[in-house]
């Protein structure tokens, strides 16, 4: 441990990303570098992964211990404390809390690198109660980072080397009104418009189209420099998995939305979260959440498979057969590749500015403030953190390739 710097694996959301940021700056600041396990318990299969990257963890880091935290830990105490390769476990409750990690007679050490687009968690926990989700369960209730300690966290995150802000919660739209004065997250957004530096984005991780108010809506359509982006969470397409699922909208809620926000902001692109096979879900059901792709013009789909999680309503709705909800998760993902492959033809042939983010293998790769992802051939002489005017090229599935200038 003789670098002191804490070695950090990050499982699930884009919450998740931004606390295990903070948490391997507290662990250092108080004198330790241990590897940290951030779990995630959004799936069965999310636990699964969360064991197993703690086996590996150990394994390839010999002599340092192994912290675990987060939701699967959380909801599973007595299960990550019991492997041989676990150290400690810290509730999620006290991961951020300095105390937790620090150790006596502690030196200083220098800021860790942040990302080019860093998160920043500006939210934690969930007031609702949807019938699949065990993660409030984990969270615990919504709570808000009040204004001024959110924008001052955002300023360090720019003074560090970010160039662009990604807002994250569990449930990122509910933020403010814990903290009273009639608070939206609109407010804060106008905030930190007001506070950051005119060169910065701001981009907002998924979001529930419920909660969208009008400040909120003039914010995502009217400025500029934040992203013309929309991860939503629809989760099923038809009403009556909506309904069973306790969500708050229906499905022309969703189409209603998008046609609104692209017809206020042309640019704008979508995202979406869907869930494939849930509970009672017919065939025709799951056909409303097929023809949804295409209906929002969803651009980026993250298709989860159902999975029952034990002590949610959904765990004890009759079950699809297995080789059932595989499929339509599989045909899912299909549209959600061909969704993919029509966003990125209509951007070929276009000028547009880029952010750089990183460089692999020799080359950089970025980002449009549509989220769409921009890779550069090897060599090309760019840094993570320039932003370039780039020519798109052509297209692989994925992503698209550009040549700067």
């Amino acid at each position: 441990m003789s670098e002191n710097r804490a070695i950090t694996v990050n499982l699930g959301c884009r919450l998740n990303a931004s606390e295990t940021e903070a948490m391997a700056n507290l662990a250092e600041e108080g004198g330790t570098a241990p590897v940290i396990v951030n779990t995630c318990a959004v799936t069965r299969e999310a636990v699964r992964q969360s064991r197993q990257a703690i086996r590996r963890a150990a394994k390839q880091n010999p002599g340092r211990p192994v912290v675990v935290t987060g939701c699967a830990a959380e909801l599973e105490p007595e299960a990550f404390e019991a492997m041989p390769e676990v150290a400690r476990r810290i509730p999620n409750g006290r991961k951020l809390d300095p105390a937790a990690w620090k150790l006596p007679e502690t030196a200083p050490v220098r800021p860790r690198s942040i990302d080019v687009r860093a998160p920043l968690a500006v939210q934690n926990g969930c007031d609702h109660r949807c019938t699949f989700c065990i993660i409030p369960y984990g969270r615990g209730d919504a709570r808000s980072l009040p204004v001024a300690e959110a924008c001052d966290r955002a300023m360090e995150l720019v003074e560090r080397g970010a160039k662009e802000i990604v807002l994250t919660g569990v449930d990122l739209t509910s933020w403010g009104p814990d903290l009273g004065e009639g608070l939206s997250l609109g407010h804060l957004v106008e905030a930190l418009n007001d506070r950051l530096p005119d060169d910065i984005w701001i981009r907002l991780s998924s979001i529930d189209g419920a909660e969208i108010d009008d400040r909120l809506f003039r914010l995502m359509t009217g400025v500029e420099r934040i992203a013309p982006y929309a991860h939503l969470s629809l989760q099923a397409g038809h009403d009556m998995i909506l309904k069973r699922m306790k969500r708050r909208h229906s499905r022309q809620d969703a189409i209603d939305l998008c046609h609104r926000l692209r017809d206020a902001r042309p640019g704008i692109a979508f995202g979406a979260d869907l869930i494939a096979g849930f509970p009672t879900e017919t065939e025709e059901m799951f056909k409303a959440s097929l023809d949804l792709v295409a209906e929002c013009d969803l651009a980026y789909v993250h298709v989860f498979p159902f999975s029952p999680r034990a002590g949610t309503p959904a765990a004890r709705m009759p079950q699809l057969p297995r080789d059932v909800v595989k499929d339509r998760a599989a045909r899912l993902r299909a549209a959600a590749g061909e969704a993919l492959a029509r966003h990125l033809d209509a951007r070929t042939g276009r000028t547009a500015e880029v952010l750089i983010e990183e460089i692999k293998h020799g080359a950089p790769r970025g980002r449009l403030a549509d989220f769409t992802d921009v890779h550069f051939a090897t060599g090309t002489p760019l840094s993570p953190g320039d932003r370039v005017v780039a020519r798109l090229g052509k297209q692989d599935g994925r992503h698209l390739v550009a040549s700067a200038g």
